[in-house]
């Protein structure tokens, strides 16, 4: 190595095959990157040497994952430079989804949910993003597709938050109604629950009333049971009565509840937040 080079790792920086050892990739291929979509070493000086810092590498890491995931080059590329999303900032996020790019939407979900966290990035993100989605559905627009591929999204985003390691004293179901299949909710349920340290056993869509007693029967302690509906058809007071007979509090949300006539004791949740403080 000639007097005065840098070390391949070094306090200012990396260079380009210490980056492409550590990631797995060729050298051209991020040289490539550089040269094509302004993805490099952000410090790098003509006649100097291509030194990557550690946001660099966090860069290329990302790029790497969405090409990987199907993404082209040039689309990750667009991800990876674009600004992180800011509290609300549904435009970016419904313009992916309509162009069925689902690395880009997963992308921006995990931006907004590391800078902002899941209630935020429900409540101000996607209950939006669906309401747009919804009022052009009604409009005519044929964009069904595009309202499960964001589902999809937002659950593969929300998985990356893994359950605690100890669940808490009383147990928590989580488990659609029977017939039901709008799991989404209480995915998202489980995760702001996840971000607070507290643990959940989610059940998932479409339970039968049979299974959920069955459930409730395993576990060594009575039990906390959110029971959702999004339609009245699959609003169960069968499901709500196997929780009450077996010592568990029942909590119902979703707008399938509206006009049912609740078994006495079971709770109507109002919204996510109202959950949390419950559950938490």
């Amino acid at each position: 190595m000639p007097a005065g080079s840098p070390p391949a790792d070094h306090a200012a920086g990396y260079t380009v095959r210490a980056v492409a050892d550590r990631l797995g990739i060729p050298t051209a291929t991020l040289r490539s990157w550089n040269q094509r979509y302004a993805i490099g070493p952000s410090g790098h000086r003509p006649g100097t040497h291509r030194l990557y810092t550690e946001a660099d590498i966090a860069q290329l890491r990302l790029m790497l994952e969405l090409v990987r995931d199907g993404a082209t080059p040039a689309g990750a590329a667009a991800v990876v430079r674009a600004p992180a999303t800011g509290p609300g900032d549904r435009d970016s996020l419904l313009s992916a989804a309509f162009r069925l790019d689902h690395p880009s939407v997963t992308a921006q979900l995990n931006a907004h949910l590391d800078t902002h966290g899941v209630v935020d990035t429900w409540e101000n993100l996607c209950r939006p993003a669906f309401g747009e989605i919804v009022a052009r559905q009604e409009s005519g627009e044929g964009c069904i597709d595009v309202e499960h591929l964001l589902s999809w999204c937002i659950t593969v985003a929300l998985h990356r938050a893994q359950p605690p390691d100890r669940l808490p004293a009383r147990p928590i179901v989580l488990a659609c109604t029977g017939g039901e299949t709008h799991a989404l909710p209480l995915e998202v349920l489980r995760a702001a629950l996840t971000e607070r340290g507290v643990g959940a056993r989610m059940l998932g869509a479409d339970v039968p009333t049979a299974a959920l007693a069955d459930t409730l029967a395993r576990l060594p302690r009575a039990a906390d049971l959110v029971l959702w509906s999004h339609h009245e058809s699959t609003a169960l007071t069968s499901s709500v009565r196997a929780g009450a007979e077996a010592g568990a509090r029942v909590f119902v949300g979703g707008p399938g509840w509206d006009a049912v006539i609740l078994p006495a004791g079971a709770r109507h949740l109002t919204g996510l937040t109202d959950a949390l403080t419950q559950l938490d």
